[in-house]
């Protein structure tokens, strides 16, 4: 928009109003063209018929980004591949009820509202067979609370330097301060969890035998190594993150 319309705008009190019309029809205007490339579900659809009809654990990854695992249904809301499948998390999932043995996400949850990551919960829990487990990796409330602290460890210096440094251009020095104001406003995050808040969003979606995982570790093979710590420098992705697991098990 020019400066000059910018200060017209401005001076009426319809400047932001007019930048919020103007970004929701660029958003519209690439889930159309979006649409369109995938020729309206068409491409989503021949994925999933693939992946089901040679996979008989079927494994459901939500929102992938470009951590892509091998025998495994990878999905993200907007995929950089026609290889893997377009799938929205708030809305309801393309898969009949009980025909998925493992769902894992990680730090995707914290991208959409509470009341979302509750009913995206529900989802999964409807589409896992008996005995199906889910992993849930997201960014952990308390890791930001203890960041604060005045004890702090050498990782976490280190933590708070490097996060300054690349994502906080206007802090005037590296302090935890601006490291949590960042984090819960930065990348989209909406909600940020704790390990009471996301185990009571799990058991209120039916799930039971919920346990807390470390990363990458888990007492299930299918769901051991698929955290993408590479993508941060060594040791920040655990210090970050809270891991669990529960399990669909249905009344016999």
């Amino acid at each position: 928009m020019r400066k000059w319309a910018q200060d017209i705008l401005k001076k009426v009190y319809l400047y932001s109003i007019t930048r919020d019309l103007f970004q929701n029809m660029r958003t519209m205007q690439r889930r159309i063209s979006w649409h369109f490339k995938r020729h309206f579900g068409r491409v989503d659809r021949t994925i999933i018929a693939d992946y089901f009809a040679k996979q008989e654990i079927r494994k459901l990854h939500i929102g992938c980004g470009s951590n892509v695992h091998r025998d495994w249904l990878n999905s993200d809301i907007f995929p950089h591949s026609d290889n893997i499948l377009h799938l929205d998390g708030t809305d309801t999932f393309p898969f009949a009820n009980e025909t998925i043995d493992y769902i894992f996400s990680e730090h995707m949850i914290e991208h959409i509202s509470y009341s979302n990551g509750l009913a995206m919960l529900s989802e999964t829990y409807r589409v896992l067979r008996n005995n199906g487990k889910i992993r849930i990796s997201t960014p952990n409330l308390q890791f930001l609370i203890d960041l604060y602290g005045e004890n702090k460890s050498e990782l976490q210096i280190e933590y708070i330097k490097w996060a300054t440094d690349r994502f906080i251009q206007s802090a005037p020095y590296d302090d935890a301060i601006f490291v949590i104001n960042n984090f819960v406003r930065d990348w989209g995050h909406l909600f940020i969890y704790d390990e009471k808040t996301l185990r009571s969003s799990l058991e209120n979606a039916g799930f039971s035998k919920i346990i807390r995982c470390d990363l990458n570790e888990s007492g299930d093979e299918a769901l051991r190594n698929l955290e993408s710590e590479q993508r941060m420098p060594k040791g920040f992705l655990k210090l970050e993150s809270i891991t669990l697991e529960g399990t669909k098990v249905l009344d016999s």
